[in-house]
């Protein structure tokens, strides 16, 4: 049998199982929902999603329903039977870089990315290829990625995949076979724009943002026709040259808000590059805005200013664009705190009110519950450690600021949290069942501090921030041993109508994966250790653990194929976290990556291959025989040139090779590597246009230096 023939088949028989079971048509659906699919495979239009409990067996959108709960309804798999799940299959992706990765399941069919935006159709019983298709992205764009070559997932809709690629397209496959219908260019072929996020569809329209802010780009959301591709609208999130024409008229109040500088020569910021939710009965798109660029707005916006729409939830009509309503979590950001986290609708009574509520933990630290039809501010608490701000003033909305947390005296502050946020992308969950949202929590702090020598820079990071001063002391052993304790994650199962804390489950490390509650009483998590664990929901009991083989930070789900429920997750170590924070998450057990897709149901015992793993040899550096300040001016370099894909320090958590452990061959070949572009082909792209000769010598007399640090500590029996 063909992979079509089996495709067909596998579509076929479980849409006619599925979609008999649907019952009637929710009549509250938008009409341009309510069209019949064009294909009985991955058969998803706006009504079937609208009625997805009715066929709870799938998993059809990135967060299961619009309303982005990531809760299943099936109950198969409980608490008390979880003890008897079992590895059914497995599929190994071709690649080992970060998975974060939300499977899509729809009739019996599996539609996973992996790294470098690959996609892939699987047979969601068995594992077994249907089909795979790679966008080619070119190696060399990974120089302008800030959190490794990740995607996030697929969208599907009326028999077509749509999948956003690395270097900014948005690509439409047929479902049937992966080839390709369409493919636009959605960002500007000059300026370094990323697509790490998963699309979202809704009334026709593919929805996709974009990363890079860092870089100095400027934010925007775009709509394209599902059927032709063509750009339906855009939304800038913030205003570019006040000099020129406002291409929406609520961009000229939000310039307003900035004052002073020329943050449009830096784009500004503000890119949507991860979540989004719809509510169909309100009929609003709701999106999450990022940071500024640069990050400091002591020099984005010299003057002051709210800076919107940075870090903020804005409401838009889907048809249109139209800007309804916005709620801003930071208010003139200026420490990478975005809004672009999860963001999870429901219907909570608060009060003696039933309310329809958005609900979002940003990176700020706070859990916000807002009004989702008018943006009303309802409630703010912490749910992690903040220091940047004391509480949210429940009349205004606003934060109540800790002043020195904005680093504008030219010295290092300690805030909390740090760049990596008290919650990240890593998707949360809401069970209706109990009430309760579940974060994957994050505990950790930064020393924030001007960067008196910023100036932009096109083809270079653009934080204002000193970088050096931010990583691990060079040092200082002594601040380190007691810094890297406080980074840490945790679940926190979080009350959003009282505000609080209801139990904790606290992990070692942080860079812990997304989150899945069931009917069954039970959550699922993946962490920065290599385990998948189910927990009950109520209370945070462990009740089941698998060794995955590599740190699992994407989220997992669950589906139903013939009666039998399954719990799949994409597993493979990878991401910012992993790439930039060193040895603060160096420890952690998984940090191997096996790059899979692992499923799971109840009375399976297959096992996963044994994980190997690699012996270093201690490093032979050269001599060292830089002085302190060739040093100093290294470190200081590969921070800002570096550490974001090879580690703080030059400490690899990550696939991506640890410089202290170069070979003699590697750093014979140094210049050719660092300025010529030797290793483009593996995404080491050469930096002749942003390092000179003499900064190009600095950075790797800093990482001689290292070498021999763990050649020392290997002969000391230091750590």
């Amino acid at each position: 049998m063909t992979n079509t023939t089996l495709f067909k088949t596998v579509a076929l028989t479980a849409s006619v199982l599925l979609l008999g079971a649907c019952g009637k048509t929710d009549n509250s659906a938008p009409k341009a929902a309510q069209e019949p699919a064009s294909s009985a495979i991955a058969a998803v239009d706006g009504a079937r999603i609208l009625a997805a409990d009715k066929e709870p067996g799938n998993w059809m959108t990135h967060g299961r329903t619009y309303d982005e709960q990531r809760y299943s309804p099936l109950k198969q798999i409980n608490d008390g039977n979880a003890k008897q799940l079992g590895l059914d299959w497995y599929f190994d992706f071709p690649t080992n870089r970060g998975i974060e990765a939300t499977p899509i399941v729809v009739d019996g069919v599996m539609y996973v990315t992996g790294s470098w935006s690959m996609v892939f159709a699987l047979d969601a019983r068995s594992g077994e290829t249907l089909w795979q298709y790679d966008p080619q992205v070119p190696t060399n764009w990974a120089v302008n990625l800030c959190c490794d070559v990740v995607n996030r997932g697929v969208a599907v809709w009326k028999g077509n995949v749509f999948v956003g690629t690395l270097d900014g397209r948005l690509i439409a496959l047929d479902a049937e076979d992966g080839s390709v219908l369409w493919e636009v260019k959605t960002t500007p072929k000059d300026k370094p724009y990323s697509i790490t996020g998963a699309p979202r569809v809704v009334k026709g329209k593919v929805v996709i943002g974009n990363g890079g802010s860092e870089l100095g780009v400027r934010g925007y959301v775009s709509a394209y026709d599902a059927e032709s591709g063509e750009m339906a609208w855009r939304f800038y999130t913030v205003p570019g040259n006040p000099e020129e024409e406002f291409e929406n008229p609520i961009l000229e109040k939000a310039a307003s808000t900035w004052g002073g500088g020329e943050w449009w020569k830096a784009g500004g910021g503000g890119t949507v590059w991860d979540s989004m939710a719809y509510d169909a009965e309100l009929d609003l798109l709701y999106i999450g805005v990022g940071n500024g660029a640069p990050w400091n707005r002591q020099i984005r916006s010299p003057d002051g200013g709210d800076n919107l729409f940075l870090s903020s939830i804005v409401a838009l009509r889907p048809d249109t664009g139209e800007y309804v309503w916005h709620y801003q979590t930071t208010p003139g950001e200026t420490w990478d705190y975005t809004a672009t986290q999860h963001m999870i609708l429901a219907d909570l009574k608060i009060g003696d009110q039933q309310r329809k509520v958005i609900m979002q933990a940003p990176k700020n630290g706070f859990f916000y519950v807002l009004d989702r039809a008018t943006g009303e501010f309802i409630s703010a608490e912490k749910y992690t450690k903040a220091t940047w701000a004391s509480h949210v003033d429940p009349e205004t909305g606003r934060p109540v600021e800790n002043p020195e947390a904005r680093y504008t005296d030219g010295k290092p502050h300690l805030v909390a949290p740090h760049p990596a946020g008290g919650h990240n992308w890593h998707p949360m969950s809401f069970s209706p069942d109990t009430g309760l949202v579940y974060i994957p929590a994050q505990e950790n702090l930064m020393a924030y501090m001007h960067d008196s020598q910023y100036e932009y820079d096109p083809k270079s990071w653009n934080v204002g921030v000193n970088l050096a001063a931010a990583g691990l002391p060079e040092n200082d052993p002594a601040v380190r041993e007691a810094f890297m304790p406080t980074i840490r994650g945790h679940i926190s199962a979080w009350d959003p109508v009282s505000q609080k804390e209801v139990w904790r489950v606290q992990h070692p490390n942080m860079w812990n994966g997304g989150m899945l509650s069931t009917a069954g009483n039970l959550l699922f998590q993946g962490n920065a250790d290599g385990e998948l664990v189910a927990y009950r929901a109520d209370n945070g009991e462990s009740l089941w653990s698998t060794n995955a083989h590599t740190g699992i930070v994407a989220a997992p789900i669950s589906y139903a194929v013939d009666g039998e429920q399954y719990i799949a997750v994409a597993a493979g170590w990878g991401g910012v976290g992993a790439l930039s924070l060193g040895e603060i998450i160096s420890d952690a057990k998984g940090t191997a990556n096996n790059s899979r897709v692992l499923v799971y149901k109840l009375g399976s015992d297959k096992t996963l291959p044994a994980s190997a793993v690699a012996e270093r040899a201690l490093p032979e550096p050269p001599p060292l025989d830089a002085d302190e300040a060739t040093l100093t001016q290294g470190h200081a370099l590969y921070m800002a040139n570096c550490h974001m894909c090879h580690g703080d320090r030059a400490v690899s958590a990550s696939s991506v090779p640890d410089l202290r452990y170069m070979s003699k061959e590697k750093h014979a070949m140094w210049d050719g590597i660092v300025l010529g572009g030797a290793l483009q082909a593996k995404g080491m792209v050469g930096f002749w246009e942003r390092l000179t000769k003499e900064e190009s010598d600095a950075i790797h007399a800093y990482i001689i230096k290292r070498a021999h640090d763990v050649v020392e500590a290997a002969s000391t029996g230091a750590p």
